[in-house]
């Protein structure tokens, strides 16, 4: 892998990570609000367990790279 795809993923991760960080906020304002939405919470955990996915992915990918 290239540097460059090494760094692009890099930045992938990062933003992905952010946006974890950012759903696991809402979904705790959600759900401390008197009445929630609950197909938006549901949207939103689903959202952030395909996060999850993705980050380990590219983790993996970035670490078997870095042991090749």
């Amino acid at each position: 892998m290239s540097a460059l795809d090494q760094e692009r993923l890099k930045e992938k991760l990062e933003e992905c990570r952010t946006e974890h960080r950012d759903l696991d906020e809402a979904i705790l304002r959600l759900t401390s609000a008197a009445v929630h939405d609950m197909l938006s919470l549901q949207r939103m955990k689903k959202r952030k367990l395909v996060l999850k996915d993705i980050i380990i992915k590219i983790e993996s990918m970035l670490i078997d790279d870095i042991t090749a």
